[in-house]
């Protein structure tokens, strides 16, 4: 994420959720009180036409905006002589690891998922209460959104969530051998495949408030 839009983003967020605290047109809004939080972000996996499933224990929360704690690419070489650690804290883990959509390293999410009820938007024109279950005996999750929408309709397009973890042995899937050249990416176009690496590919859910 590069800083000018983060900050625009964040901006945006915060208007967009003070107007539905002052709004009753929206049926989330208007049928149950919510209060409204420090804006998160969710990495989920699940088709994009569906409303509910399960599998949410392999999804992720970011309770703080990965982007602007995140590392360049063309700076893992100083991450590595630091030890690992960003400057902002959080440590590099070479067999699983993150990128955003403009070549930023990002800190891992929190795994797996909190139960809970969440207020869920893709920033634009859909909001949705998202409601994931507590596990099951097998450590299983399930999820469901509410007004009928869809995971496409409440995922963020413009942010891209790629975890890269290695093929086979440990230490072999590195940043180094990403293409710098690749970033930031056009809008659709997926992340770049990195050898020695298997790719998972994230929806980015944004998080703006929890029910009352």
């Amino acid at each position: 994420m590069k800083h000018k839009s983060l900050i625009t983003r964040r901006k945006w967020m915060a208007l967009f959720s003070s107007l539905l605290l002052v709004s009753a047109v929206n049926p989330v809004s208007a049928q149950t009180k919510y209060r409204r939080i420090r804006t998160q972000y969710i990495a989920a996996l699940a088709p994009s036409d569906a409303k509910s499933g399960s599998g949410a224990e392999t999804w992720g929360l970011w309770r703080v905006d990965p982007g602007p704690i995140g590392v360049w690419l063309r700076f893992y070489k100083l991450l590595q002589k630091a030890g690992n650690m960003a400057p902002a804290g959080w440590r590099f883990n070479i067999d699983d690891w993150w990128l955003d959509e403009n070549g930023l390293i990002m800190k891992a999410p929190e795994f797996p998922m909190p139960a809970g009820k969440y207020y869920v938007t893709n920033g634009e024109e859909h909001i949705s209460l998202l409601t994931i279950d507590p596990p099951n005996i097998n450590g299983e999750q399930t999820w469901s959104l509410s007004d009928n929408k869809t995971i496409a309709n409440v995922t963020h397009g413009p942010c891209r969530s790629t975890r890269y973890t290695p093929e086979n042995a440990s230490g072999t899937c590195s940043p180094i051998d990403a293409d710098i050249a690749a970033f930031p990416l056009k809008p659709g176009e997926d992340p770049p495949p990195v050898e020695g690496c298997k790719r998972k590919k994230y929806a980015v859910l944004i998080v703006f408030g929890k029910p009352v």
